[in-house]
C-alpha cells in the first residue's frame, strides 16, 4: 500500500509541474527532498570505491585535496541532460555532499547491455545493478537472478541476491524503493520486494556492523547509466520502532505511574510519559513479574553525562545476611547482567573500560559503539534474552550478540547472578534523570 502511495504523490506531484523534463521528472513525493535537482551536480562530488574509515581519518587539507581531484575525473565522466543524471560508465562515483543515516530512497535508472552499476548505501557497497542477460557473460556471478541484491554480502547471508528478477528491458526505466534502517535493508524493484528486511554486511570490516552514517554513491562500471528521481526521507526514531516491532508485546508502563512495578519506588517518577530516574537518587526498580526467556523493546532518552543500566534476570528482594530483613542486591553483580545505559559521547567516560559503555554486559562482554543518536534524541533498543545469550539491537544495529555462560574473565568482581535463568526486568539508577518509554514485552 505505501509504494503505491507513494507513486500516486509522485504522479501528483509532476502534474502539477510544467512540462520541463528536469522539473516533470526531478519533483519529490510529499515528505521526500530531491538529490538531483535536474540540472546540475549541486549537492554531489566524486569518490570512488575508497574506505570511509580512510576519509575520516584525513585532516582537512587531505581531504580538500582528495575532493579536489575526484572533483576533475568527475567533470570528464558524468553530465546531466534533460532532467537526467548520465555516467559514461568510468570515472568516481557520484557521492552526496552529506551523510545519511536511516533513510527511504527513491531512485530510478536506465542503463545499457554489458554494464553493471549499483548504489552505495553509508559507503558500502551495495544495492546490485546487473545486465541480466545471458550476452552479459556474468551468470556466474548470478546477473541471472537480476538487480537490487545485496551482492557484497556473505555468500550465506539473506538478501546477497534478490527473491524475483524485477529488471525491465534495456531502454526502459527501472524504479528502486530502498529502506535502510539500522544494519537491515528492504529493497523494492519495479514495485516488486527482492530484498526482505536483511543485514547488509559491512564491505569495509565484516566483523563490525553497517556503518551508522555515510553517504549515498552511484557507482560507474563499464557502460551508460542514467538516473532520475533522486528522492531521501530520513527516518525518526517512532518509524524505527514500528518497523521492527512485529510480535505481540505487552507494555509494561502506562506513561503514568509505576503501577506495576517494585524496589525503589520513590527514587523514580513518571514525566511526560516515561520513567525517569530522579536526579541525585538511584537503586532498582523492576516490573513486578518473574521471567525467563524474554524480549523487550523501549526508547530512552540521555541527558549529558547520564547513567542508568537494564537489570536483566534481576533477582528482585532478597533476605539480607542476618535474615532480618531485605535488601536489594546489585543487578551488575547479582542479576544475569546489567545492561549499560550511558552517554557514551561525555568526555568524562573518555577513559572507561570497553565493558562500560552503552549496551555491554557490564563488566562481562563490550558492546560496539557508534550507534547512538545525539544526546537529548530518543532511541530505540530491542534485547533479547535465551537461555545465557543475550543480544542487544541499538537503533536497528545489533551491538551485543553474547553467550554470558561461556565468560570467564570479568573486570572486576566475578558476576555471581550471570548463569541465573530467570528473574526480573528493570532499571538500575545511577543518580542521572535518564528516561524509559514505550516498554513492551515479550515472553518466549
Amino acid at each position: 500500500m505505501r509504494s503505491g502511495l507513494f507513486a500516486l504523490l509522485f504522479l501528483c506531484g509532476c502534474a502539477a509541474q510544467s512540462s520541463s523534463p528536469a522539473l516533470l521528472h526531478n519533483t519529490p513525493p510529499t515528505g521526500f527532498t530531491a538529490l538531483f535537482n535536474g540540472e546540475d551536480l549541486g549537492g554531489w562530488h566524486g569518490m570512488g570505491h575508497f574506505d570511509p574509515r580512510k576519509l575520516w581519518a584525513m585532516n582537512d587539507e587531505e581531504r580538500a585535496t582528495k575532493r579536489a581531484t575526484d572533483l576533475e575525473d568527475m567533470k570528464k565522466h558524468w553530465t546531466v541532460e534533460n532532467g537526467e543524471l548520465i555516467n559514461d560508465g568510468h570515472g568516481v562515483y557520484l557521492t552526496t555532499d552529506k551523510d545519511y543515516g536511516d533513510f527511504e530512497l527513491l531512485i530510478d535508472y536506465k542503463t545499457v547491455a554489458q554494464a553493471d552499476s549499483g548504489i552505495y548505501l553509508r559507503g558500502c557497497p551495495q544495492v546490485q545493478i546487473w545486465d541480466w542477460t545471458k550476452e552479459g557473460g556474468k551468470w556466474h556471478l548470478d546477473s541471472d537472478k537480476g538487480s537490487g541484491g545485496l551482492w557484497n554480502n556473505n555468500p550465506d547471508a539473506a538478501g546477497k541476491n534478490p527473491l524475483v528478477r524485477a529488471d525491465k528491458p534495456f531502454g526502459e526505466w527501472n524504479r528502486f524503493r530502498i529502506l535502510v534502517i539500522g544494519e537491515r535493508v528492504t529493497v523494492h524493484l519495479n514495485d516488486q520486494l527482492v530484498v526482505a528486511d536483511a543485514v547488509m554486511d559491512n564491505f569495509w570490516d565484516r566483523s563490525a556492523p553497517l556503518f551508522s552514517r555515510g553517504p549515498i554513491q552511484l557507482q560507474t562500471h563499464g557502460g551508460e547509466i542514467r538516473w532520475r528521481n533522486i528522492f531521501i526521507r530520513e527516518i525518526e526514531v517512532p518509524e524505527i520502532r514500528d518497523h521492527l516491532s512485529r510480535e505481540r508485546f505487552r507494555r509494561i508502563d502506562n506513561g503514568q505511574d509505576l503501577t506495576g512495578w517494585a524496589g525503589s519506588l520513590n527514587s523514580y517518577e513518571v514525566v511526560g510519559g516515561a520513567i525517569q530516574c530522579k536526579k541525585g537518587q538511584g537503586g532498582f526498580v523492576w516490573f513486578d513479574e518473574e521471567v525467563a526467556d524474554f524480549v523487550v523493546r523501549l526508547e530512552f532518552r540521555l541527558p549529558p553525562g547520564g547513567n542508568n543500566g537494564l537489570a536483566i534476570r534481576y533477582p528482585g528482594w532478597i533476605l539480607n545476611e542476618n535474615k532480618d530483613g531485605r535488601v536489594m542486591p546489585d543487578a551488575a553483580y547479582h542479576g544475569m547482567c546489567e545492561l549499560q545505559v550511558l552517554d557514551n559521547s561525555s568526555e568524562k567516560y573518555k577513559d572507561l573500560d570497553p565493558r562500560q559503555y552503552h549496551g555491554s554486559a557490564y563488566g562481562m562482554v563490550a558492546a560496539k559503539r557508534g550507534f547512538q543518536r545525539p544526546v537529548g534524541e530518543w532511541n530505540y533498543q530491542q534485547i533479547t534474552v535465551i537461555g545465557s545469550r543475550i543480544k542487544v539491537e541499538l537503533n536497528g544495529t545489533t551491538i551485543l550478540d553474547a553467550d554470558l555462560g561461556q565468560v570467564t574473565e570479568f573486570m572486576g568482581n566475578p558476576v555471581k547472578g550471570k548463569d541465573r535463568p530467570a528473574g526480573f526486568f528493570g532499571f538500575a539508577g545511577h543518580g542521572d534523570p535518564v528516561q524509559f518509554r514505550n516498554i513492551q514485552l515479550l515472553r518466549l
